[in-house]
């Protein structure tokens, strides 16, 4: 796809915060790391990546904002257009060595997200979308949401919550009701991967109850752009408001709100 000027841009400063990560992966054991909360950390290769995306992002386009994950929120003079960053979604996968992360970027224009990437440095797949002009896998391969029909066929993903968060009965309540209308769950440990997935054909849904937006801002819109369908967990919610995305293919998706929304 040829992409416009902005998209170029952040596939530009993925693939550059990527090739940091994956040096720094390779010597994962020898980071430094400090705790930030229950089961969540910070380490210096995800610091690093945010600094690098916001030195290429903000220099390229000074006007717009800025929301991170490390850093917070920067305004822009630039009201209508901000980037929303997580430099390294997956950390806990990067800790001990799974190659499994992701760094996400996410351009928002007047409330809705316009552009995005997910860029899998690991395996070097770079998943990225514009509004309007479908979702591509690296150079030119167009990706649709999964074809299967049936709920016996199809393998979803979600994120188990982990130490003290408040969802973890609801999501083990959700899982109860789903594994015995499917063919398998899948936990990566990555929301970003888990939607570009979906958008790929890989999984045939997601969901989450309790997650931020900038680790799925980009890849809600890898999903819509091949041809799923996107809600929130919680009827009238806003998933990227309130932070519970549930999405799949066409033909999946009222299977999975049903069982995920107990109706």
């Amino acid at each position: 796809m040829q992409g416009s000027a902005n998209l170029n841009i952040m596939i530009k400063a993925a693939r550059k915060a990527g090739r940091s990560l994956v040096k720094d992966f390779r010597e994962v054991e020898n980071l430094q790391v400090s705790r930030k909360g229950a089961g969540d950390f910070v380490t210096k290769a995800d610091l690093a990546s945010e600094e690098i995306l916001k030195e290429a992002l903000l220099e390229a386009r000074p006007t717009y904002g800025w929301l991170a994950e490390e850093g917070g929120e920067i305004a822009g003079k630039d009201p209508t257009r901000r980037w929303i960053v997580d430099p390294l979604d997956g950390t806990s996968n990067f800790l001990h060595g799974l190659p499994h992360w992701a760094v996400s970027i996410a351009l928002e224009h007047k409330g809705q997200i316009v552009s995005a990437v997910v860029f899998d440095a690991a395996k070097d797949e770079m998943f990225y979308a514009e509004k309007g002009s479908g979702t591509w896998l690296n150079d030119n391969r167009r990706l649709r949401v999964s074809g299967r029909s049936r709920m016996t066929d199809a393998v979803f993903a979600t994120g188990v919550p982990f130490g003290t968060k408040r969802t973890l009965p609801a999501t083990m309540q959700d899982i109860a009701r789903l594994m015995p209308e499917c063919a398998g769950l899948r936990q990566s440990g990555s929301a970003a991967l888990d939607l570009a997935y979906v958008a790929a054909g890989r999984y045939e849904g997601y969901w989450e109850r309790e997650v931020k937006i900038w680790d799925i801002a980009a890849g809600m819109l890898l999903v819509s752009e091949a041809g799923g369908l996107v809600g929130p967990v919680r009827e009238g919610h806003d998933p990227l408001v309130d932070g519970d995305p549930l999405v799949a293919n066409g033909d999946l998706y009222d299977d999975l709100v049903k069982i995920i929304r107990n109706v």
